[in-house]
């Protein structure tokens, strides 16, 4: 449901750059991304560090999009935002007590700090070839194709995600629950 949830703000970006243009894609992006701050803040009292991140990023290289009215700031945003997340990954594997994914999923599975370690270093290795793609894209290609990447790429990270889950399945295991006092009803 979280990742439903994500792709909202690039789902109305791509929809309205094929209907208005990059400049009201660009708004629609902003205003999507500080309402999802909005709920995020309310239902939760609180916002993850992905979608704070993702915030930033979409504020400043849009604003200045529209401040300047040049599409370039934009279109690097992608690779601006996958180059961060990939550093994050990588140095979580060498920095700090746990690797990002397993403080992320290390209360659902057990695995030792060498799996979790890979499955990050995949990750990163991940979002910089995502982090070149747009590069070339935005220096080579049409806008068009740039804004269907765009698209195509959240299908590409959640195909990501599932083949990073069955690797996982295959060297982690879930951790059961406690049992309750008395059994289990």
């Amino acid at each position: 449901m979280q990742a439903l949830y994500d792709l909202i703000p690039i789902l109305l970006f791509f929809v309205s750059f094929k209907w208005l243009g990059i400049y009201a894609a660009t708004t629609v992006l902003i205003i999507t991304t500080v309402l999802q701050l909005a709920w995020q803040w309310f239902t939760r009292r609180k916002i993850s560090s992905m979608l704070l991140a993702t915030a930033a990023l979409v504020l400043l290289f849009g604003g200045l999009t529209l401040y300047v009215h040049d599409e370039r700031f934009i279109l690097w945003k992608p690779s601006v935002l996958y180059v961060l997340f990939a550093t994050v990954f990588g140095l979580s594997t060498v920095v700090g007590a746990q690797p990002l994914l397993q403080r992320t999923l290390g209360a659902q599975l057990q695995a030792p700090r060498a799996v979790w370690q890979w499955a990050s270093l995949h990750w990163a290795v991940f979002f910089l070839v995502l982090a070149a793609i747009n590069a070339v894209l935005v220096l080579h290609f049409s806008r068009d194709a740039w804004a269907n990447w765009k698209l195509a790429s959240v299908g590409v990270v959640l195909a990501f995600a599932v083949l990073q889950m069955f690797w996982l399945s295959r060297h982690a295991s879930p951790i059961e629950p406690p049992e309750t006092p008395g059994g289990t009803p």
